[in-house]
């Protein structure tokens, strides 16, 4: 049984409302945290309700917790590398494959939110130390198993949120777009830069990128590694939220609980439908999509559903 721990989480938020404010000092002793009061006990809330269910045995750069009480059914991967802006090298990819495993495992897992407990950075790419001590064969097997990671994150049955605060480069930003959401502060810097090092995007952002905003706009991304923030990635459908610096998590937590809130069945089938229905002919998509709906018609969940909207109250899902 793994240690049951509390994470602490390392944000840094500031609020912009005319409201009262307060500075909250996590227990990492660099941090200082501004925000309203009301985001304030959003935080304290947010901080009391998590409980670790998964120490990874195999890596302690990547953690898994499971959100308690009504939000039980919301999953966080939390990367924690700190001397390395959580770059990805060995210990890290090890640790996000054993980690999705289990997530694809757990029948009560809803929704799954990818973050940094690393202030100012989501995750900076590839460890370029480590890799500079590796073979070209040792690259090339080490780009391929990312390159897998990544796909077995993208084929999670349940919906998955990247919660961007900062830098999101290279293999970091690769890792989102493997996600169905990305949420990001306004201080977000993403780009894939791997021209200017004369290799490319190999963990799928030659092929992710451009199905999300374009032919055209990706290859502008990637031909000049251009870093673009925030704001213009969100007007580009880089990201689907940009929030204020800081407030990423708290934004992405309640989409989540949104997604949370709903047919788990439901949302599973409407994930393959989407996700598999574009790489196939519209024939073959609308059959697919006769399919996920007949998984969800025998369902108890269907007939709450109906139930709660008679009564007029809030349905209770039970994933059945």
């Amino acid at each position: 049984m793994a240690t049951i721990t509390t994470l602490t989480k390392s944000v840094t938020q500031h609020c912009m409302k005319k409201s009262k404010t307060y500075w909250y000092k996590p227990s990492h002793p660099l941090l200082n945290l501004l925000v309203s009061e009301e985001n304030l006990n959003q935080l304290h809330q947010y901080r009391s309700r998590r409980t670790l269910i998964l120490e990874s045995a195999s890596s302690e750069s990547v953690k898994l917790q499971r959100l308690s009480d009504s939000d039980s059914g919301i999953i966080e991967v939390s990367l924690n590398r700190p001397g390395a802006r959580n770059a990805i090298g060995t210990d890290l990819l090890r640790g996000l494959k054993h980690t999705f495993e289990t997530i694809s495992e757990d029948s009560s897992a809803n929704v799954v939110m990818i973050s940094s407990s690393v202030p100012k950075v989501f995750c900076a790419g590839a460890d370029l130390k480590e890799r500079r001590a590796m073979s070209a064969s040792e690259i090339h097997f080490f780009v391929n198993s990312l390159r897998s990671t990544f796909s077995y994150l993208e084929a999670l049955p349940v919906p998955t949120i990247a919660v961007i605060e900062g830098a999101a480069l290279g293999g970091g930003l690769e890792m989102a777009l493997a996600c169905d959401l990305r949420v990001c502060g306004e201080d977000a810097v993403l780009g894939l830069p791997e021209t200017g090092l004369a290799i490319i995007p190999g963990a799928g952002g030659t092929q992710r990128l451009p199905r999300l905003v374009g032919r055209s706009v990706a290859k502008d991304l990637i031909f000049t590694g251009r870093k673009v923030g925030g704001r213009d990635a969100m007007s580009i459908g880089l990201v689907n939220y940009c929030a204020p610096a800081g407030q990423a998590q708290l934004k992405a937590l309640e989409i989540a609980r949104e997604i949370n809130q709903k047919g788990p069945i439901a949302i599973r089938m409407a994930k393959k439908a989407i996700s598999e229905g574009v790489e196939i002919d519209r024939a073959s998509a609308l059959q697919l999509e006769e399919e996920c709906y007949l998984e969800t018609l025998d369902t108890k969940d269907r007939l709450e559903g109906l139930a709660a909207f008679a009564e007029k109250r809030k349905p209770s899902y039970s994933g059945i």
